[in-house]
């Protein structure tokens, strides 16, 4: 099965043969573009409350968080006072319970997964309906769903994650139901297979973020 998170899910695609590498790399570059300018048009930024339990959420939280396994992620618009002030609402919303376990703000340059990027999507939905989605060889996870997905349903998806929240707790919870024991994350860093840890530590999560773990891959997941 493949499955990405936020942009990831273009190289999950392009993995499963649902669109060419080609494909993928020239959606990203737009994808980039039209996030960049809404950023500019309307600037944000995006905190974290690391490790809070959902139930604990609703009581500290404003009511339209974005979640990422034990990590809130909360959009907003980049209005200084208005920003501060609710960050330290929401921090000593969290804290207070004694639930999370740290907070910090993230470097991104924008709000993005909410509707300040709206903007984005308009720019980028024309290139992606450029593109004839094929079945994919493996099954696709959605992020956006947590379903698994089919050719048909891609583009709008490809849209739609772009103002979504990251459902990536969901989606691979999913995945586990349906049997994955084995999870691999490709690319720099190994911050998907802790999440992936922290949701089922019976699960094994392999990172290749280098040649060097790449080559060794066929070993690790005969071990499995």
């Amino acid at each position: 099965m493949s499955s990405g998170n936020s942009v990831g899910e273009f190289a999950a695609l392009a993995a499963a043969n649902a669109m060419s590498v080609e494909e993928a790399l020239t959606l990203v570059r737009e994808r980039g573009i039209a996030m960049a300018e809404a950023a500019a048009a309307h600037p944000g930024s995006m905190a974290a409350i690391l490790g809070l339990e959902d139930e604990v959420r609703r009581d500290a939280l404003p009511p339209d968080p974005r979640r990422l396994a034990g990590e809130l992620q909360l959009p907003g618009a980049d209005r200084r006072v208005r920003r501060e002030q609710r960050s330290r609402r929401v921090h000593r919303g969290a804290r207070r319970r004694k639930a999370a376990r740290r907070t910090v703000k993230l470097k991104v340059s924008g709000a993005f997964h909410s509707p300040l990027v709206a903007r984005a999507a308009d720019r980028l939905r024309p290139a992606i309906d450029k593109v004839k989605f094929q079945e994919p060889t493996a099954p696709f996870m959605s992020t956006v769903t947590a379903r698994l997905e089919s050719a048909q349903r891609m583009a709008p998806l490809l849209v739609d994650q772009l103002t979504a929240p990251v459902r990536f707790t969901q989606a691979a919870s999913e995945l586990m139901k349906d049997g994955v024991k084995t999870f691999v994350e490709v690319g720099p860093g190994n911050v998907l297979s802790g999440l992936v840890r922290r949701i089922d530590r019976s699960v094994k999560a392999i990172s290749v973020n280098n040649l060097a773990a790449l080559d060794k891959l066929p070993e690790a997941l005969a071990e499995t």
